[in-house]
């Protein structure tokens, strides 16, 4: 039996139809997708006994995407990460975007992508959505056309490819926002074990923006440690994690970087991260939360999962010594994650 993909109206969004696509594979693995903020829904697959469980923190229903403040699972355009004091200058003009974190734009502010409704078709084994960004969206220059690609496979490898174009000179930063849990919920990640290929990390303020420095992990370095080791933990309150760790160029498979191994001894589960962005920003769910139930039946809590989204480096325009990610008129911004699960 080939990979199959199926699809069901799963509501309207400003008179737009949304859908719910699932594609599953011959074992019974399956990921549900949906054209709202071209988001992952639930990733279905199994433990060391072979029991198909959800790992990734999603809602059952519509509305708990339009009512969520925490990007899960979505699409993040037009920049991911934060863009320092809401400007930039490009070719000598400044541009000003929305501020929604401060005196910083994360995400892109109201105006991003997760808030979308994609245009979708669905093909054997994966699912193509498209969004047109007009000039001037949010404060960005260009009419941007952005292309997302999930396939996923019998080997329960979930590719996601960003093509996207301009007609005048922008930045672009695209990334997926998926929670995962490997424990399907059964514990919150401190136990979980994390492998990143990276040596150095880009040094933040207090507010997460770049210093301009780039340093090395040291104790924020991750070789197979438990995240809960890694975290300041008090009587009062845990601080984890929300840093940008530089990929060490390696060995590609199939064009792709190994860039991170995140496993729960557990359930036996593994998933692995290749990527051709330079970089992975981890995000271990601190301010993780929901209005609605998600999958489980309760709210989402802080901890309840973490984030690996591969990215270019934050607010990169605003420091010329960082690798650039100006996509320009006539050039095709093509980048791709692939999430492969598997047990240990």
């Amino acid at each position: 039996m080939a990979v199959n993909t199926t699809t069901r109206l799963w509501g309207q969004h400003n008179g737009h139809n949304v859908y719910l696509f699932k594609i599953e594979n011959e074992s019974g693995a399956y990921v549900e997708l949906t054209n709202y903020g071209a988001a992952i829904v639930s990733v279905v697959v199994p433990d060391r006994l072979q029991h198909f469980e959800n790992v990734v923190v999603g809602f059952p229903d519509l509305n708990g995407y339009l009512t969520d403040s925490c990007y899960i699972g979505s699409t993040i355009g037009r920049y991911a990460n934060r863009i320092s004091r809401v400007k930039f200058q490009l070719e000598g003009e400044t541009f000003h975007l929305d501020a929604n974190e401060g005196k910083n734009s994360n995400h892109a502010g109201k105006s991003g992508f997760n808030y979308r409704v994609f245009t979708a078709e669905a093909f054997d084994n994966g699912v193509m959505m498209t969004l047109t960004s007009p000039d001037g969206d949010g404060g960005y220059p260009g009419k941007l056309e952005l292309m997302v690609i999930y396939t996923w496979s019998n080997d329960n490898e979930l590719l996601i490819n960003y093509k996207a174009t301009t007609d005048k000179a922008t930045i672009a930063n695209f990334t997926n926002h998926a929670y995962f849990n490997l424990s399907a919920f059964k514990s919150k990640i401190y136990n979980h074990k994390l492998t990143l290929l990276s040596d150095s990390i880009v040094d933040l303020h207090e507010d997460y923006t770049p210093s301009g420095a780039i340093i090395p992990a040291g104790q924020k370095a991750f070789n197979n440690n438990k995240l809960g080791d890694k975290f300041n933990i008090d009587e009062n309150r845990v601080e984890g994690l929300n840093l940008f760790y530089i990929i060490n160029t390696g060995a590609r498979e199939n064009g792709l970087t190994y860039a991170a191994l995140l496993t729960d001894e557990a359930s036996g589960r593994a998933l692995k991260v290749y990527t051709d962005y330079p970089g992975v920003f981890l995000y271990t769910g601190d301010y993780l939360s929901s209005t609605t139930p998600i999958h489980t039946g309760q709210g989402a809590k802080p901890f309840d999962a973490l984030c690996l989204e591969c990215q270019h480096y934050p607010d990169s325009i605003n420091h010329p010594d960082f690798p650039q990610a100006v996509l320009r008129a006539g050039d095709v911004y093509n980048q791709s994650i692939l999430y492969k699960f598997g047990t240990i």
